[in-house]
């Protein structure tokens, strides 16, 4: 790479994807290494929940941004499919949690009201409503629920594959299999050490997910990253089986338009441990039977699991050393956020570096 307008981008995942197409398009010769395949970690494994309803319940920059990135999901997917000639499956169908009990009731309830308070919209759905929009769903006991119309979901292995074309054809230069170790800023260039040698490069942006804060980044570090292991169960069922998100608890279910009924997810804080647990896989399978009972005596056709790039916030632009920049820690919600964060990302590098 030559060192003009040359940007280093460390993960290509959606989100390190994202903003090399933006990066792109505005000019900049950009290169993308990933340490394995382009979206074969996060990003293949996430379930593509769009969903504030189902993730935020008080203002914070967190709730800002996720709300402003799913009002950005429709454009970025039609100038994606545009620009790839490959379809996406998305869909902007809702959510609606259940409740079974008053006291579950109530917490709905408390959520809705502080929701409304941030822009985001819900409402209450009776249990003879319940039975008639989903019908696959327990009725016994079922309390009531709460309508969330502006949740969604995506396929993200769909976007990925979309991303990789649209960077291709715009000279981005993808190397896979290529982690990158050191990242040293001389204040005019940075060097990069990766597993197949050194590079240089204007500035770099860290979004390697869980893997960000093991990179060496000098003269300042960078935060540290950790693993959150999810495990995920897939049912392969008639269309329409699950007509919307559906959520009970920590449990959610929700179908792709290949029929892949998904749900998800634990929360395992144990490494980069890759195993499937057929225990973890069972509690999801019954509680997804307990949702929908004919779940109890259908057998999953999938199982896997991935790892949440868990940090101590949403660490996003510039970090102190002035070329180097962040997009990691997003947590649960880096699917719904990738659009925001390319914006934001290529924005701040464009205004910092300009196209040279």
């Amino acid at each position: 790479m030559s060192a003009g307008a040359s940007i280093a981008i460390v993960g290509g995942g959606i989100i390190g994807l994202s903003t090399a197409w933006r990066l792109a398009q505005r000019g900049f010769a950009v290169t993308v290494f990933e340490q394995s395949t382009m979206g074969g970690e996060a990003s293949w494994a996430g379930a593509g929940m769009l969903a504030p309803g189902g993730e935020m319940d008080e203002a914070s920059e967190l709730t800002t941004l996720a709300i402003e990135s799913r009002r950005l999901y429709p454009a970025y997917v039609r100038e994606l499919v545009a620009s790839s000639g490959l379809s996406i499956d998305f869909q902007e169908m809702g959510a609606v949690d259940l409740a079974y009990s008053a006291e579950e009731m109530s917490t709905l309830e408390d959520r809705a009201a502080r929701q409304a308070g941030i822009g985001i919209e819900s409402k209450a759905v009776d249990p003879k409503r319940v039975a008639v929009f989903w019908p696959r769903v327990r009725t016994e006991g079922l309390v009531g629920g709460r309508f969330y119309p502006g949740d969604g979901l995506v396929n993200p292995r769909e976007v990925v594959v979309a991303l990789c074309a649209v960077c291709k054809k715009l000279g981005v230069r993808l190397v896979q299999n290529c982690g990158v170790r050191s990242v040293a800023d001389s204040g005019g260039s940075v060097k990069l050490v990766t597993a197949h040698g050194t590079e240089t490069a204007r500035c770099v942006m860290i979004a390697a997910g869980a893997w960000s804060g093991s990179i060496v980044v000098s003269p300042v570090g960078i935060p540290a990253s950790a693993p959150v292991k999810g495990h995920l169960v897939g049912y392969q069922q008639p269309s329409q089986t699950c007509n919307t998100i559906v959520r009970h608890g920590h449990t959610y279910l929700m179908q792709r338009n290949s029929g892949l009924l998904i749900v998800g997810a634990s929360v395992e804080h144990v490494g980069f441990d890759r195993r499937v647990d057929a225990g973890v896989a069972s509690q999801l399978s019954e509680a997804a039977g307990f949702v929908m009972p004919h779940l109890l005596e259908t057998t999953p056709t999938e199982m896997w699991v991935g790892f949440r790039p868990g940090s101590d916030g949403l660490h996003l632009g510039r970090w102190e050393s002035g070329n180097v920049y962040l997009a990691y820690g997003h947590y649960r919600n880096g699917i719904l956020l990738a659009p925001v964060t390319a914006d934001r990302v290529a924005a701040e590098i464009s205004l910092d570096v300009g196209v040279r």
